[in-house]
């Protein structure tokens, strides 16, 4: 079996996700330590900033990477359908 094309949409869609669950968790990561952070902090002014930062993370890294991841996955697709097209593809065994 030879792969000489692959659908560059359901790519992307497939890591659109991917890279959401990952933004969501690399999110809660760093939430953590913006938190851990303000609960450290002198001034109430940085307190209040560290914990809008963490609360943030959760909700703009995980769009951020499903964005970008997708952009990403696309071009990647466009330019192996190139690739395959000249080369001939990737050969899998499957049984």
């Amino acid at each position: 079996m030879v792969i000489n094309r692959v659908g560059p949409v359901s790519v992307a869609k497939v890591a659109l996700i991917i890279y959401g669950i990952l933004g969501l968790v690399f999110g809660g990561i760093i939430s953590l330590f913006a938190l851990a952070g303000s609960m450290i902090a002198d001034q109430s002014g940085s307190r209040s900033l560290g914990a809008l930062f963490g609360v943030g993370a959760i909700v703009i890294l995980p769009i951020c990477y499903a964005v970008i991841g997708a952009i990403g996955a696309l071009i990647m697709t466009g330019i192996y359908n190139l690739a395959a097209r000249a080369m001939g593809g990737i050969e899998l065994d499957v049984q």
